[in-house]
């Protein structure tokens, strides 16, 4: 029955997850003081990054006091006992919460058929808008979901330093998620998108092929917190953009979309395109190019999206 739990926990996780991303990005947007939208959005993520510090400190922990066999039988189970403790505290947290100014002043709100026809009526935002979280949602998977498994299977690495990576990764994101977010309130959403994928383009692959030929803790540490800092100051002017672009009337909903389709077409696919590539290629530094695909697309989509910003949004009514 254990797999079959845990199938379940992932999947009302996934479920929760995908709605509550977009909500909570956007209460942050429409709290913000103004000028500091970019700042107060960038805590989304880094609430996230907090989870995989945790994650990362409880199998660290994991691996130095149990043997294999014995976290293979039970001691798998420990995190997740742990993340059931937290249910009930988000869940009266979230119940507290007060609406936004913003939302209460609007006297229309969309029914349910409106909501979809105006998504579709600004389809072509939903999915610029997927392809400019491309860029994120892959680095994220990449430094920090799948870096245990690389460092592990690929570079040779102990579990134990693999982990300990995505612990100080986690932190590396943490600080330059509010970084990015305030340098985007500060210079704009466009100049920090477009800075970062170019050098997203320009580094990943060497910088993994680097790792690839000297492989160690410090050179794997060294190059994915590179790799983080692209990642935090993307992020952090990505999601402020993501939710300016949406139609107000479904702001959530067009946010929420764009986001879980690209976690689920490039995010989710990460580990395994990377896996995938490493065995047609035999190149270790091959999941590179799946980041600088990912760059391309988030490149394009902010161009594409900042060059329409001047056309109005249609609503359907």
């Amino acid at each position: 029955w254990a797999p079959l739990l845990v199938l379940i926990g992932r999947l009302l996780q996934g479920f929760s997850a995908g709605a509550e991303l977009g909500g909570v990005s956007v209460y942050l947007a429409e709290i913000a003081t103004p000028g500091r939208k970019g700042f107060y959005t960038s805590w989304q993520s880094g609430s996230q990054q907090v989870a995989i510090m945790v994650a990362a400190a409880m199998g660290f922990a994991l691996n130095a006091v149990l043997e294999q066999s014995a976290i293979s039988d039970w001691g798998w189970r420990i995190p997740f006992v742990f993340g059931c403790l937290i249910v009930p505290f988000i869940f009266i947290l979230r119940r507290k919460l007060e609406e936004t100014q913003e939302f209460t002043a609007r006297r229309h709100h969309l029914a349910m058929r409106q909501v979809f026809a105006t998504l579709l009526a600004n389809w072509q935002v939903v999915i610029a808008g997927m392809m400019m979280v491309a860029m994120t949602t892959t680095a994220f998977y990449l430094i920090t979901v799948y870096a245990p498994t690389f460092g592990k299977k690929v570079l040779m690495l102990s579990a134990s330093d693999s982990l300990l990576v995505t612990l100080l990764v986690a932190i590396s994101n943490f600080f330059w998620l509010p970084v990015g977010g305030a340098l985007s309130d500060r210079f704009g959403r466009r100049p920090v998108l477009i800075a970062m994928t170019l050098l997203a383009l320009a580094t990943a692959w060497p910088a993994l092929t680097l790792l690839a030929n000297a492989p160690s803790f410090l050179m794997m540490l060294s190059v994915l917190l590179w790799l983080s800092f692209i990642y935090g100051m993307y992020n952090g002017a990505m999601i402020p953009a993501l939710t300016e672009i949406m139609p107000a009337e479904v702001r959530v909903a067009g946010f929420s979309l764009a986001y879980s389709l690209a976690t689920a077409v490039f995010g989710g696919f990460t580990p395994v395109i990377s896996t995938a590539l490493i065995e047609y290629t035999g190149d270790k530094a091959s999941p590179g190019y799946w980041m600088s695909f990912a760059a391309v697309c988030g490149l394009l989509a902010t161009c594409y999206l900042y060059r329409r910003s001047a056309v109005a949004l249609q609503t359907a009514r």
